[in-house]
């Protein structure tokens, strides 16, 4: 192959390691939402249905401020054996990649280059030591309509995205516009 087309194929190789870097990062990225949600139920019913879900998937209460009907629940999320895993592949498979090509550029670098590889399980562990963590749900009930005229009572929920759409499919909450 001529130096044009090496060194352009290098390029992109190096273009998309830049990309998988920053998809392996974004893995562990933090997406925390607030949606509002409304539910016909009365309030205090609600908080005890809300405590018994929560408590289901292994969140405990960390604080309650019974003033502004707020609850702090707080849970450790734990890492995915199978994402670990994906990344370290796709790390593999990237870093192979741009051996390749480095080998077709460089051929003297043969004996350096497929040690690179070895470098792949590190996306792994980065995935595992970043992605277990703490979460919080900040949960606050209140009631829409007066005392006498209850029509429902209105959830202001602060949590992860995915938490937020499994909370709102559970207790067939409706999202306020």
């Amino acid at each position: 192959m001529n130096i044009p087309v090496l060194s352009s194929t290098l390029l992109l190789t190096l273009l998309l390691a830049v990309g998988l870097l920053f998809f392996i990062r974004a893995s562990v990225k933090e997406r925390t939402q607030q949606v509002k949600l409304i539910s016909s139920q009365p309030e205090e019913s609600l908080l005890t249905q809300l405590q018994v879900y929560f408590e289901q998937r292994a969140y405990r209460i960390a604080a309650v401020d019974a003033a502004a009907t707020q609850v702090i629940f707080q849970g450790f999320v734990r890492p995915s054996w199978f994402l670990a895993i994906f990344l370290s592949l796709l790390a593999g498979c990237g870093i192979l990649c741009l051996d390749l090509v480095l080998l077709l550029l460089y051929p003297t670098g043969s004996s350096f280059f497929p040690a690179l590889v070895l470098l792949a399980p590190a996306a792994g562990v980065f995935y595992w030591q970043k992605a277990g963590r703490l979460e919080q749900v900040f949960l606050k009930v209140e009631l829409i309509g007066d005392e006498e005229n209850q029509s429902g009572s209105l959830i202001t929920v602060t949590a992860h995205r995915d938490e937020l759409a499994a909370l709102q499919q559970a207790l067939s909450l409706k999202r306020f516009e």
